[in-house]
């Protein structure tokens, strides 16, 4: 491949740093200072503990990585995961075909090319994310080559923060998600969970940003929420359950938890929606009946089988305070948005749940317990970090209550596959059972074991999933073998194991709410996304570790760990590249949402190198290499095992205590036999 153009970095002029303004230019001499949200620049902080007065900092340039120069080329690539065709576009400097925007500035737009390189390997694809290069003012088609040239490559510079951009399609479009039977959805699946579905529209600007998200009753209002989503069809659209449910924890902190009564009377159907009428609705709250004024926002809340529809209106001014990497303190003014109207409690809601003081953080301060009290022990007086107080600030979350301030007794524990089955249970501290010892920990704390109805794994075989499946309906976090299996530590013989084991499944939850998800995660088959690998000529690094052994032992992680992640043809395997999803269908769920980063950052670092610009015919899928994967986890069990796969054929991996040694290279995987 031809050698590409390489150009001074224009951010930071080759000197490979940037001196830019001290943050505390932004607040002046002062050590309280308001925050104004302007942004002016001031007088810098004679104390300040970045620039030591002196006004502004040097940073390491990061668009150029500190070399001074940047490559100008960008590759786009459309692939066809059906047929694993392959078809790539490199933009360098001559190669463009600007043409005037309306307003008269030049434009390159990329989306013919992306349409062009679709058609050839027969795919679908999705055009939203395409870019579009601006060229400078100075530009002209018919400036001499060398200084137009020039331009184009800070036009291309300019947009190297993605330099490899993959577009993925099918050979098919896909079906078209349709925003009433999307909603209806929703809806249906709030009823299911016993879950509110807001819908809310907030002011951005001089319209409005869009959001749709599951809440526990009584959850508070969110602040700072941004959506770029412009309508509610979008919105809806774009909001799936998982979507929807992020962040319910966080939403739901400061929830009064209460107890659930799954068997009350509910609605038998949901009704359609109107989603028009909705948004309409919602857009018609959002100005004050009474005097005609603009109010933050609106919502509609499905609860029991109807919406309610509710104003949100500006609370009282809350001064918070925040100090400054600078060593300064800001004064800022949060308003606070509330509902003008609550819905009245649902029929499934049930009594208060009885709860204690977290013991080891204060509200609302961020004081958090010690690090010197781990493992129960006393203050020590000459911590350098609390002296002797047992408490120090701290950014995190408190790892005994998860920032809800609260110990709860009870703790709601429902189990779904996200479509039409559920289980809810309730776990009450103080429940008498019988739970055996099963291991003792190295600080000689006992590990018993609760019987069968405490274990989410039993669960999730009743709902046709397996247990290794179970993840956090949050985030989509796994679930641990001390919930998966039902094991519990207790602080000293003789405690409430139920009583612990609640304390540890409510921490950092919702109103007391775990909501869990016994579903295999939606993933392709391994075959495909090596097959994908091998069309961009990159490697597909699959890592796997067997530790059934230790399926006995609830000291020790076990099962089958997975990881599989696209990289350079000639990235080396790191010791700590070791496998941690649960199951392969996890990890290639993984692998396939961080692909078009992966791929993006696969462009070689070296701005003289040039990016691949990769082209591959369909090829017909390559034999399922898991069995083969399994078999090599197996006979090094408890010791992770890497393959690499290229287009050269595969590397074999295994991970010692010294490092990583290089067990075999082979065409193909079948052929490979290890002693």
């Amino acid at each position: 491949m031809t050698a590409v153009p390489v150009v001074v970095c224009p951010d930071c002029d080759g000197a490979t740093f940037t001196l830019q303004p001290c943050r505390c230019t932004s607040y002046g001499d002062r050590f309280l200072a308001d925050d104004d949200g302007l942004g002016a620049r001031r007088e810098a902080y004679r104390s300040c503990e970045q620039c030591r007065g002196a006004g502004s900092v040097a940073y390491p340039c990061h668009r150029c990585g500190r070399r001074g120069r940047r490559r100008a080329q960008l590759v786009v690539a459309v692939a066809n995961l059906d047929t694993g065709a392959v078809a790539s576009h490199q933009v360098v400097p001559g190669g463009l075909d600007p043409h005037r925007d309306p307003a008269g500035a030049w434009v390159v737009d990329l989306s013919p090319r992306v349409r062009e390189l679709a058609a050839t390997v027969g795919a679908v694809v999705d055009e939203a994310d395409v870019p579009s290069l601006w060229l400078d003012r100075q530009w002209r088609p018919d400036l001499p080559a060398t200084l137009r040239h020039e331009l184009e490559a800070h036009a291309i510079v300019r947009a190297d923060h993605t330099p490899w951009r993959l577009v993925l399609g099918r050979s098919t479009a896909p079906t078209a998600v349709g925003a009433a039977a999307r909603l209806a959805r929703l809806c249906a699946l709030a009823d299911l969970l016993l879950l509110d579905l807001v819908v809310e529209a907030r002011r951005q600007g001089a319209g409005f940003g869009w959001a749709i998200r599951y809440e526990v009753p009584g959850s508070p209002v969110p602040s700072g929420v941004f959506s770029s989503c412009i309508d509610l069809p979008e919105a809806v659209v774009r909001t799936d359950a998982s979507a929807a449910l992020n962040g319910l924890a966080e939403r739901g902190l400061a929830a009064p938890a209460r107890l659930l009564r799954p068997d009350s009377p509910r609605p038998p159907v949901t009704p359609a929606v109107d989603v028009d009428q909705l948004e309409r609705r919602i857009l018609a709250d959002c100005v004050d009946a009474a005097g005609g004024d603009e109010l933050p926002g609106a919502q509609a809340v499905w609860r029991d089988g109807r919406w309610w529809h509710t104003t949100l209106r500006a609370g009282a001014p809350v001064e918070v305070l925040t100090e400054q990497p600078t060593g300064q303190v800001v004064r800022r003014l949060r308003v606070p948005v509330n509902r003008g109207y609550q819905p009245p409690d649902p029929p499934w809601l049930g009594e208060p749940v009885d709860w204690r003081p977290c013991p080891d953080c204060r509200p609302p301060s961020r004081l958090r317990t010690c690090d010197c009290r781990l493992g129960g022990r006393p203050a020590d007086p000459d911590c350098p970090h609390c002296c002797g107080a047992g408490l120090r600030p701290s950014a995190l979350h408190c790892f005994t209550c998860g920032d809800t301030h609260r110990l709860l007794r009870t703790v709601a524990v429902t189990v779904t596959d996200l479509r039409h089955r559920v289980v809810h249970l309730t776990w009450q501290a103080g429940t008498p059972e019988v739970a055996p010892l099963a291991a003792t920990q190295p600080n000689g704390r006992p590990v018993v074991r609760l019987p069968e109805r405490y274990r989410l794994g039993s669960w999730s075989t009743v709902l046709g999933a397996r247990p290794e499946d179970l993840a956090d309906a949050d985030g989509g976090h796994p679930i641990g073998k001390d919930l998966r299996d039902g094991y519990v530590t207790l602080p000293w013989a003789g405690a409430d194991p139920v009583g612990e084991y609640v304390r540890h499944a409510g921490r950092g939850t919702a109103a007391g709410r775990l909501i869990v998800v016994a579903a295999a995660p939606d993933a392709p088959p391994l075959t495909e996304v090596l097959r994908l690998a091998l069309g961009l000529d990159l490697a597909l690094v699959v890592g796997v570790c067997d530790l059934r052994h230790n399926a006995a032992d609830p000291l020790l992680a076990d099962g089958v760990s997975w990881s599989v992640e696209v990289k350079p043809r000639d990235a080396p395997v790191h010791p700590d590249d070791v496998p941690y999803r649960p199951s392969l269908a996890a990890a290639l769920a993984w692998c396939v949402e961080c692909l078009t980063d992966a791929v993006a950052q696969a462009a070689p670092t070296d701005p003289t190198a040039p990016i691949p610009v990769p082209w591959s015919r369909p090829r017909e899928l390559v034999v399922d290499p898991a069995p083969d994967l399994l078999r090599l986890a197996s006979r090094h069990a408890g010791q992770a095992v890497t393959v690499r796969f290229t287009r050269a054929g595969c590397t074999v991996h295994r991970h010692d205590d010294d490092g990583v040694r290089l067990l075999a290279e082979t065409p193909d995987l079948r052929d490979l036999r290890l002693t």
